[in-house]
């Protein structure tokens, strides 16, 4: 088995190791598993089925995952995504007061879309088109991002009406746990302890439950609930109206560009672009996650995407499709053995998502900051991701703000017709729609 599973994901040949991997994967899913508990909350504000979008999440997961492990062979993981499942609800279904099988249905039909423009190449181009200084922003940028939400997990950073954010109350016992969990981390790692931040999960995990803050599982295995409340439950219909067009247009622009920018700055990260600074078999990658999205809406769930929290896997060692195959079967374990997923508290994975923020900073060495119109465009993209709370956005500014600088400073020439075309519409975006 050993063998075959080296040969099929090419893991000595990426310098790794099957158990590396194994690591790495389980690390992935420690950091999301949130997601088979939080997206159910979210969603069942809409009226759905609690238990049954709890599995439609865990399928759709394993499903998006398997299919970026065998296509293309890459370390990145997909579950229903954080912001879109929000949208879907607080903003589509009971904002817009529209059924929930609506929303749905649009969510398929963005897949359907992001299907063709992945077999036209569309994604692919896009992808490619961007400049190498915005790929290394863009990885710093969701560095930012992730440690941000690490620290809001953590209870670190809370919410201040006055000041928007302010430093919790770090006397009390879950950022004291997430501190601890990150010296832990940061010690293990600097002894080159392989695993350092599933062990940080694990420990913090174990500690917690005599603290109150977690409690011990009632059980191991669990059946799953039904999934017939919301599978294939889409309103074709009424989603196919001219109302429902700027719904499915703001899931298309948010998920595209949720994906690149994680594919772009975790595969950064990685040292997976190849010479010209391009991800290799990218289409692949992005196709999984066009069908992912599709099935996901078949299922019963919003918006499957590729999950940031891939870049944690990737800082344990991860560099193949196994890793996310491991990924995949403890979603597909989760179905089953979900009483022991859900004891691992937020306080546990908060200092692991705070390290690998760190380590994706470290990519801002390679910027070059004795040219203005490169390193404006670059801070710009990377303080825009924490700030705006969105992937989408540090993207859509930094892409903006690279085209203008270098069309005033006179060199337009370093800048390619797909970046001034991708300016032009993101600027019709924002002060348009």
């Amino acid at each position: 088995m050993g063998e075959w599973l080296d040969k099929r994901f090419n893991v000595t040949a990426s310098g790794s190791s099957i158990r590396t991997e194994i690591i790495a994967g389980i690390t992935t899913f420690m950091t999301m598993a949130y997601i088979i508990f939080v997206n159910p909350a979210i969603l069942s504000e809409t009226g759905m089925d609690f238990g049954a979008v709890m599995t439609a999440t865990c399928l759709a997961s394993a499903i998006g995952t398997l299919l970026m492990a065998f296509l293309a062979n890459y370390p990145f993981a997909l579950a229903p995504g954080m912001g879109l499942n929000a949208f879907f609800a607080f903003s589509v279904v009971l904002g817009m007061q529209v059924g929930w099988e609506v929303a749905l249905a649009c969510v398929f039909i963005n897949g359907i879309i992001f299907i063709i423009l992945t077999a036209g190449k569309v994604r692919q181009a896009i992808v490619n088109a961007v400049p190498y200084t915005l790929k290394v922003a863009v990885g710093a940028g969701i560095g930012m991002f992730i440690a941000l939400i690490g620290l809001i997990q953590a209870g670190i950073i809370v919410d201040n009406p006055a000041t928007l954010v302010s430093l919790g109350n770090i006397k009390s016992t879950g950022p004291i746990l997430a501190m601890v969990g990150l010296l832990f981390m940061a010690v293990l790692h600097a002894y080159k302890v392989k695993g350092s931040l599933l062990w940080g999960i694990l420990l913090i995990t174990i500690v917690s439950i005599p603290l109150g803050i977690t409690t011990p599982p009632e059980g191991i295995i669990s059946a799953p609930p039904s999934l017939s409340p919301v599978f294939f439950k889409l309103d074709l219909k009424s989603a196919l109206t001219f109302a429902m067009f700027p719904v499915i247009i703001t899931f298309v622009f948010v998920d595209m560009f949720d994906t690149i920018g994680t594919l772009i700055g975790v595969s950064t990260r990685a040292g997976m672009l190849n010479e010209k600074g391009e991800l290799p078999k990218v289409g692949r990658a992005l196709f999984a996650d066009a069908v992912a999205t599709t099935l996901g809406a078949c299922l019963g769930t919003s918006t499957t995407t590729t999950y940031v929290e891939s870049a944690a896997g990737v800082e344990e060692g991860g560099r193949t499709g196994l890793t996310a195959l491991v990924v995949a079967i403890l979603f597909l374990c989760a179905l089953f053995i979900s009483p022991i997923a859900k004891i691992v508290p937020s306080v546990a994975t908060a200092p692991a998502l705070v390290m690998v923020g760190v380590f994706m900073m470290q990519s801002l060495k390679n910027l070059n900051f004795d040219d203005i119109t490169e390193i404006v465009p670059a801070c710009i993209t990377i303080f825009a991701m924490p700030f705006t709370y969105s992937i989408a956005e540090g993207i859509s500014w930094g892409i903006i703000s690279y085209a203008l600088i270098k069309f005033l400073a006179g060199r337009s020439r370093e800048v390619s017709k797909t970046m001034y075309v991708l300016a032009v519409l993101f600027l019709l975006k924002e002060f348009m729609l």
